[in-house]
């Protein structure tokens, strides 16, 4: 390039903003950590931790914020996090190598394997535990959560005491016919384990996954975690962050919860699992086909991961109280395209979704190949803005010009944004992405719908009616 050319672009650069971060700011890395810092102000996030791999190559890794207010102490990469229900994928992975090794039935009654589950649920298979479609009420109650020396002392004392409480309420609803996420669920699951290896669970944990993975900084249960290292664990209240409060699990818990882990090792065991050297690739595939309820709804959980779509991806893997959140994401097979994507945070000033969290990042990550996470960050940083008539017009027509996504994603992408802005940002920011929506996809009775739902909330009756008459007329068929 010509010495006085360049020169000169140079300093057309360096005042246009815009154009030199788009030219100038091309490295993944910078942009993913740029991001980073922007769910922080956007969402109060107080640390995070971040790693994504592609075919088992790590692309980006990256911390950002604080692992403890009161001191100011910054996030280290070797942290550890409590990662909540990623309990959950233990116990899953190691049935999912009995299943393997032809030695579980996943539609066997669980009762074949487990000679004392309580008489009510002797019919319920193995998949159904394992897929929270087994209708069996949770053995705690939201009181017993509260973290106090009094709600901690009152759990049942051991696990069949457990599983005895959870058997005396009421059925949620008959077994496989809907989804319901319980914890009770997976003591079952902790129990069917222990008695086909006769080892305590924390043993056959370490034993088949720990040891061979050779993860070190991993922890099930909070006995034995070190003293320095440790994030502080915050939950969002009245816009500030809140220390958690500490909830003392049993030691029969810690199939379902009670996990603690770094980046580094949870990075490694996804790896591990899409690389299928914990269970072969082809049982994985097979274990993690789309599964379709008897009343038509899909399957939210597929072998005891969490299954959803990212963009051309299908996506399994689990988030730890809203937190925290790992993902595989692959195409039509395990061998190639293969993404793992851990996100760690301890907790933010407006409970944000962790879901957003990783949508957002790989929005910015591969915005070709996850198009509609792309726009997601796009709409959510623009209803924040609080825009007049004016601006939202011509936001509405650079997406109406957008052509990465069709329009029927884009119309889900907005309501999809609108909701969880509405439970960060509260009814205000929602309103925004809903009425964005509704100038977008006038004929959309959904759209309406959603906008007429956030004015109820909002307490803003007359627009809800206004909004609530269009979504019913478009809703009337035509005679």
């Amino acid at each position: 390039m010509n010495r006085r050319f360049r020169h000169a672009l140079l300093c057309l650069l360096a005042f246009a903003p815009g154009l030199c971060d788009a030219t100038v700011r091309h490295d993944p890395a910078e942009r993913l950590q740029q991001q980073l810092r922007i769910e922080q102000q956007r969402y109060g996030i107080v640390g995070q931790s971040v790693e994504i791999s592609h075919d088992g190559k790590p692309l980006f890794q990256g911390v950002y914020g604080a692992s403890d207010l009161d001191s100011g102490q910054r996030v280290a990469a070797d942290d550890i996090f409590p990662v909540y229900s990623l309990a959950k994928l233990f116990v899953s992975t190691l049935l999912m190598q009995l299943v393997e090794q032809g030695k579980i039935d996943l539609d066997r009654p669980a009762s074949a394997y487990l000679r004392d589950l309580p008489e009510p649920w002797k019919a319920i298979s193995v998949r159904q535990f394992l897929n929270h479609t087994s209708g069996v009420a949770e053995y705690y109650t939201p009181e017993q959560m509260a973290g106090t020396a009094e709600a901690n002392a009152s759990f049942p004392a051991s696990l069949p005491a457990a599983l005895a409480v959870a058997a005396a309420r009421p059925m949620q609803f008959a077994p496989g016919s809907r989804t319901r996420y319980t914890q009770t669920n997976y003591l079952v699951l902790t129990q069917l384990l222990e008695t086909h290896y006769g080892q305590p669970y924390p043993r056959i944990a370490r034993e088949r996954i720990l040891v061979p993975l050779r993860l070190q900084r991993t922890w099930l249960g909070r006995d034995g975690l070190p003293a320095r290292g440790v994030v502080c664990a915050y939950r969002g209240q009245d816009g500030k962050a809140q220390p958690m409060p500490d909830v003392a699990w049993p030691a029969y818990a810690v199939g379902h919860s009670a996990l603690y882990m770094s980046r580094g090792d949870l990075s490694v065991f996804l790896r591990a699992v899409a690389a299928g050297e914990l269970v072969s690739k082809a049982t994985l595939m097979q274990l993690w086909q789309p599964l379709t309820l008897p009343g038509g709804q899909r399957g939210e959980f597929l072998s005891g991961w969490e299954s959803g779509d990212s963009g051309g991806y299908r996506n399994v893997g689990h988030d730890g109280g809203t937190v925290v959140r790992a993902r595989i994401l692959f195409n039509d097979s395990l061998d190639r395209d293969v993404y793992t994507v851990v996100y760690l945070t301890n907790g933010s000033a407006r409970n944000v979704w962790s879901r957003t969290l990783v949508d957002d990042l790989m929005g910015v990550l591969a915005p070709q190949r996850f198009p509609a996470q792309a726009l997601a960050d796009r709409i959510a940083a623009f209803a924040l803005r609080a825009p007049d008539d004016a601006r939202m017009q011509a936001f509405a027509d650079s997406l109406r010009a957008d052509r990465s996504v069709e329009k029927q994603q884009l119309e889900r992408t907005i309501n999809n944004t609108g909701y969880a802005l509405r439970e960060s940002h509260g009814a205000d920011a929602a309103l925004r992405a809903f009425l964005l929506n509704t100038r977008l996809f006038p004929k959309s009775a959904n759209a309406w719908d959603s906008l007429a739902e956030t004015y109820e909330a909002k307490g803003d009756l007359a627009d809800a009616k206004a909004a609530r008459r269009k979504q019913q007329a478009l809703s009337t068929p035509s005679r």
